[in-house]
């Protein structure tokens, strides 16, 4: 996290603003093309995993080479929608200046080979995830942050455009990234033996579950890259970047909550296939109020000192980084309940109905961000839309479908809501009492900080946790210190 948030940083001052938000928006443009990946991967991880949780082996080897042949084939769609489709659109409406044009042609070439290296990937990070081998999805995380360190700084020494030489860096990286997973794969599960097998049953169950999950990241893939086209659009490459700088910041608190979470899904599906719902239940609720305390400790310090933090970070801070920063920190901690949630609905298989209300709400955003902008708009106003969609996601649509699908009660979700509420609330007022008396320099920020993470440390473990679950993690931790 910590290595991504400074790459961010010098990549902005070595490409220069423009240069940035070139390459997001044109990035934008693949990440798009690329939903239906997606959606397909949510269908392999499932079958795998819920495979695993039967303990029926005979089955793992024809369903991953079935994934893996549907995968190739999607590919081989997005490289042909990319370079035709998506290549007319790159260089007749996103408005580049004619100097920049080239470069901005190669890096999005690059992105579209760095896309189908990663869809081709796919059934062998769901092996892994699926077999809770985290200590292997660490360490590669890490090398990659390593290798895209290193990048930085041949940059300068290179010589050639920046540009075109960041996208094709970008892409070693992601081939080296993925020999590591795949020779991993191979050596460790024997599923992963590759073998011409195409299991018509199979391939139209992972269909016919994935095909639901398709509306949902198409609503996704609209909302947020196709928002940051209707910037470059609009507003040029300027804001583009400002809005990928947010992100940026936000990705990287969201990695840290998602890896959490990605520890736990396994588990939450493997306890529902072996008939152990209850259990699978109160995985799928602990979870949801832990990402939600991780993401309050990760985003509330960064809230309060997002301004000095900015321009320390980044020296020049674009128009607008700012306030899409705070906004952005605000609809992800809403966004901990949707993600989480969802995954009571993914380990039953119950996701056709989520699939039908959740993209039709998504999806609204684009029209009503591009007649706010016709009509002269601010930029601003993406951001409180992506925050109202998230709300009523959040708050109303995945509780009632655990609710209705999944057999869950509102008993159940209240164990979340309420702690997590007070918890935040808790946290945020003495914590903004506070930022008003301590802003004027950076040793006072930086009390600010640690008073702000005790704060919410307190806050969590005295308000949003029970007495006996207070304990178990401070014994945990007693433990960890004393046996080191």
């Amino acid at each position: 996290m910590l290595v991504n948030l400074y790459t961010s940083r010098v990549i902005l001052r070595i490409l220069g603003v423009d240069d940035y938000g070139i390459y997001n928006a044109v990035g934008g443009i693949v990440l798009m093309l690329s939903f239906l990946n997606s959606a397909l991967s949510n269908g392999s991880s499932r079958f795998i995993t819920y495979e695993l949780g039967k303990k029926d082996s005979s089955c793992l080897n024809i369903i991953f080479c079935t994934i893996l042949n549907a995968h190739l084939l999607l590919a081989i769609i997005v490289v042909l929608i990319a370079e035709t489709v998506g290549l007319w659109f790159v260089t007749n409406k996103l408005g580049l200046a004619a100097d920049r044009l080239n470069a901005a042609l190669l890096a999005y070439h690059f992105s579209v080979l760095t896309s189908v290296a990663t869809i081709t990937q796919v059934p062998y990070t769901a092996t892994i995830i699926a077999h809770e081998r985290m200590q292997i999805y660490a360490y590669a995380s890490i090398f990659e942050v390593v290798l895209k360190l290193l990048i930085l700084y041949l940059l300068p020494i290179l010589g050639h455009d920046r540009l075109e030489t960041y996208a094709v860096l970008l892409f070693i990286v992601q081939i080296i990234i993925i020999s590591i997973y795949r020779v991993y794969s191979i050596r460790k599960f024997s599923e992963t033996k590759y073998k011409f097998i195409f299991n018509k049953k199979k391939f139209q169950e992972i269909t016919s579950f994935s095909s639901w999950s398709l509306l949902g990241n198409a609503a996704h893939a609209l909302t947020g890259q196709g928002t940051n086209i209707l910037l470059q659009m609009f507003f040029g490459p300027k804001l583009v970047a400002a809005r990928a700088i947010s992100l940026q910041v936000n990705m990287a608190a969201n990695q840290f909550v998602n890896n959490f979470k990605l520890a736990a899904d396994p588990q939450i599906v493997k306890y529902y296939a072996a008939g152990d719902v209850g259990t699978s239940k109160r995985l799928t609720l602990n979870t949801a109020k832990f990402s939600f305390f991780l993401m309050l400790f990760l985003c509330l310090p960064i809230y309060v000192v997002a301004d000095p933090l900015l321009k320390l970070w980044l020296v020049i801070v674009p128009p607008y980084t700012l306030i899409f920063l705070k906004l952005i920190i605000l609809q992800s901690l809403f966004s901990v309940f949707d993600t989480c949630f969802y995954s009571g609905l993914y380990a039953c298989g119950r996701v056709k109905e989520n699939a039908l209300i959740s993209p039709f709400i998504l999806s609204l955003q684009f029209p009503v961000i591009y007649i706010a902008f016709k009509l002269g708009g601010s930029p601003v106003f993406l951001s409180y839309a992506g925050i109202m969609a998230t709300l009523i996601l959040a708050i109303i649509v995945k509780p009632l479908l655990l609710v209705k699908l999944a057999g869950y009660n509102w008993d159940d979700i209240k164990t979340v809501f309420i702690p997590c509420c007070k918890t935040a609330i808790a946290a945020f007022i003495p914590s903004l009492f506070v930022a008003h008396f301590l802003s004027k320099d950076y040793w006072q920020y930086a009390v600010l900080l640690v008073i702000v993470m005790a704060i919410v440390i307190f806050c969590i473990l005295y308000i949003g946790i029970r007495g006996d679950q207070r304990i178990e993690i401070l014994n945990l931790i007693k433990n960890k210190i004393l046996r080191k």
